[in-house]
């Protein structure tokens, strides 16, 4: 490597001497103060892999003279020290590794020459779900079927372990891949042995999950990045990006009574998003950070996808070593961070200079009220003051627009059970209430009403205070004498094995289970998508009466269809929320002037009398969670259960492919020799899909339920799979048959082009018969017809769903004309070669009069043009012709476009390589 810069020096810590790659060594002619906390971050990185060719003297030059008010344009390499994965997004990742193998052997390459070269880790935790809930052995029911359903993808991983270096999978049952990376993985220093020595460096990562961004709150940088663009840093690729702008968030004061980290970091949410900080960095800083506890700090930088940064960080301060030591990290550890982030200019103190940023935000955090946010996007923040409100304006537009049976909004008059009673009329379900049994007893299901509440996800599972708040609040209600509605479907997913162990110790769990709350797994569950079934009695009436109904989780995510398909409001609180509604059991209840229910002598109960006091959830975090918990959780993190120990393993560096409905050979190099593709035009295309704005990736590739009567569905019962097995979309990842059928298969699709319908429809025009949007897509490539995707603004917001790429590649789409994209998805749109073309500012697919059933021409981007000519012809015969900007937005990326896609420039780099040698 080269020094240019002649920072290379010695650190020494604890009698150990450290290379490092000093920022000191640059102040004589530099204010490298002045830079961000994050950019600090991305200087050592490139320092210590300057190379002359990825990374050269005119990248760091770029760098230290960034102009915070300027639009991005210098382009770096940044090379992440690790990788994490999830395994709906990790295990089609090792899947084309084992591909990539394959084909290197078919172009006469050495296949070992496909193996990770830094750190990846894999933490299975994506794949239990909530088939079982409510009872003392809903765990142990549920991760007996999660084994049975998953069997096949972890013998693959098991292999992939044995096959790959520097790879290790942490087994099923342990934890949330972002808990586990914030409570065991991170390092927060990494050090390395290098030529005789042992140099220290920034802990950096990408992961193949959008919340990879958790760990920012410990200091690391990290964001998430596309299973295919993750594969590519595995194998040594750095990550080209745009030096970015650098938003300052500055936070003053402390949280008032009643407030909790989910209500703060949904405000931070809805300000964010209201800002503007698509593809830009957030960092956090302020005299605030001194009453923020880590892991509050980790839920506000968990939640970074939702208000659309690449990041959200915190600088390393006396927290984070606080922090650091109760989970476990030895002293020697904790020295050399304390020493390095000080020695580096990346320790906080208190009323330390502030650095620049490209534009700031404030927020004192008393300000901060309880919330929710609903019922579709994470960033729509209500005051629970306006909750009951929001959601009867939200039921109206859902009557409206789905055609649902009227809706009363006068709920005060049901007096029974719950608010609700027979009316004493017979037909009571056409005013919007289902009357059904279950267990033996009658109930009304009506508009509104609750029917999941989950504490779940890796945002709020990781925070000890909103879960000994959960506790208390449920220990209150229970002592009461208040109990969950029956038709509550209740969850406690934990994002790792130390909180049923504190929350036992401290005396909350077993009030937690009396309202229904029992451990049903240790994973994403609900947020995910993996909520499971509803009884078949709550099913049935939902969809007799057309209700709409609700699900409160604890979660980052409420996505159309993404939590349960007949559940079509989604809403967002804190881990003690959910527990209160599910005591008041609907969503038109105003918890802040209703009772919740009745006690035992009859008196009103409201949320008030039983919501925990702040100095009560701080001493039973201080007095009964210590790192001793941590240390013995994670003491044999990568062995496993017995059942995941006994799996057979296959032997061999290349994979025998097994008959499988689970993990198959994908067909991306088929063909494929080492001449690249080139940039030529697209010609003939039609429309397969036209959509309005904010059409996230879990609408292009659904990650929850397969319907029998789908695509996917279909394919799976004629491979002898019963609907009962067929698990969901992100368990089937590694079949590409499935997530084929899959793409834009979510069952809230509007696809514009079949008008009148939700879900996998189009219009197939040379016949304008309206087909699923598979079958349509098959008929045109047998027919060599080329597809274009038409879009509005946002276009791929959420998860990083590499699958969301792939799967439209599969089907034939060359090209996606949108508005505007999120960073994540147009980034794995050239990952797998589709080209992502934006309209001009003014231009929409409304402005210009498209109706998507025109035929498209879309000249050659040879000589890497910034726009392109687009020339849409109806069939009048009237042409439409505008520009559209190329978003192919660096060099590196031009590359991957122009052969196809990243996995084939990486695989011809190697293969060339190889045959060189």
């Amino acid at each position: 490597m080269s020094n240019s810069f002649n920072t290379r020096s010695t650190l020494k810590v604890g009698g150990k001497d450290y290379e490092i790659y000093s920022l000191d060594a640059l102040k004589g002619e530099n204010d490298v103060d002045r830079l961000p906390y994050s950019l600090k971050i991305l200087l050592e990185n490139l320092l210590r892999k300057e190379d002359g060719q990825a990374v050269t003297a005119d990248h760091v030059r770029a760098l230290l003279g960034w102009d915070a008010k300027a639009e991005p344009s210098d382009q770096i390499a940044f090379t992440p020290a690790r990788v994490v994965l999830q395994d709906f997004t990790g295990v089609p990742a090792i899947v084309d590794l084992a591909a990539m193998r394959d084909a290197m052997q078919g172009l006469g390459g050495d296949p070992e020459l496909i193996n990770p070269l830094e750190p990846v880790d894999l933490v299975i935790d994506h794949s239990v779900m909530v088939d079982h809930f409510g009872k003392p052995d809903s765990l142990d029911l549920n991760t007996k079927i999660e084994f049975k359903r998953n069997e096949e993808r972890y013998k693959f991983l098991r292999w992939g372990q044995k096959a790959f270096s520097n790879f290790r999978v942490v087994p099923p049952g342990t934890g949330i891949v972002h808990q586990v990376n914030l409570e065991y993985l991170a390092k927060g220093v990494m050090t390395k042995e290098l030529d005789g020595r042992v140099q220290a460096y920034p802990d950096t990562l990408v992961g193949t999950d959008s919340h990879t961004t958790m760990i920012n709150g410990l200091g690391v940088l990290g964001w998430g990045v596309g299973g295919i663009e993750a594969e590519a840093a595995m194998l040594g690729q750095p990550i080209t990006m745009l030096v970015p702008q650098v938003i300052g968030f500055k936070l003053t004061g402390s949280l008032r009574e009643g407030a909790t980290a989910t209500d703060l970091v949904l405000t931070v949410t809805q300000m964010l998003r209201e800002k503007g900080v698509v593809g830009k960095f957030v960092e956090f800083y302020g005299d605030g950070l001194d009453n923020l506890p880590l892991a509050d700090r980790a839920t506000i930088g968990n939640m970074a996808p939702e208000y659309g940064a690449t990041c959200g960080i915190f600088p390393i301060d006396a927290e984070t070593l606080r922090y650091m030591e109760l989970s476990g990290r030895d002293q020697e550890n904790l020295d050399l961070v304390e020493a390095y982030a000080k020695a580096q200019g990346l320790w906080r103190e208190t009323g330390a200079r502030e650095a620049e940023y490209s534009d700031t935000l404030e927020l004192d955090l008393g300000e901060v009220v309880a919330s929710i946010a609903g019922p579709k996007r994470p960033q729509d923040r209500i005051a629970l003051t306006d909750a009951k409100k929001a959601f009867h304006n939200t039921l109206e537009k859902e009557v409206e627009s789905h055609h649902a049976l009227p809706a009363n909004g006068e709920e005060e008059r049901f007096e029974g059970e719950g608010g609700h009673s027979a009316p004493g009329n017979e037909n009571w379900h056409e005013t919007g209430a289902v009357e059904f049994e279950l267990d033996g007893e009658r109930h009304w299901l009506k508009h509104g009403d609750v029917v999941i509440a989950a504490i779940t996800s890796c945002t709020n599972t990781s925070n000890p205070a909103v879960l000994v708040a959960a506790g208390l609040l449920a220990k209150k209600a229970h002592e009461r004498g208040l109990t969950t509605k029956p038709w509550v479907k209740t969850s406690l997913a934990p994002g790792s094995q130390v909180v049923p162990a504190y929350l036992r110790d401290a005396g909350l769990l077993p009030h937690l289970e009396a309202l229904g709350f029992y451990v049903v797994g240790f994973g994403c569950t609900t947020c995910i998508g993996n909520s499971g079934p509803l009884p078949d009695a709550i099913e049935s009436a939902i969809r007799e009466g057309d209700l709409v109904v609700s699900s409160v989780l604890s979660g980052n995510r409420n996505f159309e269809g993404r939590i349960h398909q007949d559940v079509r409001t989604n809403y967002l609180a804190s881990p003690p929320l959910v527990v209160a509604y599910a005591l008041a059991g609907s969503m038109a209840k105003d918890l802040d002037r209703e009772p919740l229910g009745r006690d035992k002598d009859g008196n009103d109960v409201y949320l008030k009398d039983i919501w925990p006091s702040q100095k009560e959830i701080s001493e039973l975090i201080e007095s009964k969670i210590n790192s001793k918990m941590y240390r013995e959780k994670y003491a044999d993190v990568f062995a496993g259960s017995e059942t995941w120990q006994q799996l057979p393993v296959p032997e061999g560096q290349i994979y025998e492919w097994p008959a499988s409905t689970y993990v198959k050979n994908p067909p991306y190099f088929e063909g494929m020799t080492m001449e690249p593709e080139g940039l030529g035009a697209i010609s003939g295309a039609r429309c397969l899909v036209k959509v309005g704005d904010s059409i996230t990736t879990d609408h292009i590739s659904p990650a929850g339920a397969i319907k029998p009567d789908s695509p996917a569905g279909k394919y799976l019962q004629e491979q002898g799979v019963e609907p009962v097995d067929f698990n969901s979309y992100g368990s089937r990842r590694g079949n590409h048959e499935v997530m084929m059928r899959g793409t834009f298969a979510n069952v809230r699709l509007k696809n514009q082009l079949a008008p009148g319908t939700e879900g996998s429809w189009t219009t197939y025009f040379p016949t304008g018969e309206q087909i699923s949007i598979y079958d349509a897509a098959m008929r045109y490539k047998d027919s060599g017809t080329p597809l274009v995707v038409l879009a509005g603004k946002e276009y791929g917001t959420g998860s990083s769903r590499d699958w969301a790429a792939k799967g439209t590649r599969l089907l034939g789409v060359r090209a996606v004309i949108a508005e505007s994209y999120e960073r994540i998805h147009r980034s794995n749109l050239v990952g797998f070669g589709v080209l992502p073309l934006q309209f001009k500012d003014g231009d929409s697919v409304e402005g210009l009069g498209l109706t998507g059933e025109e035929t498209f021409e879309i000249g050659s981007v040879e000589g890497e043009p910034e726009t392109v000519q687009v020339t849409a012809r109806g069939t009048d015969g009237k042409e439409t012709s505008f520009e559209a900007e190329v978003r192919i937005d660096t060099p590196t990326e031009w590359d991957y476009y122009r052969h196809g896609g990243i996995l084939h420039y990486v695989l011809r780099q190697l293969a060339s390589k190889g045959q060189a040698a």
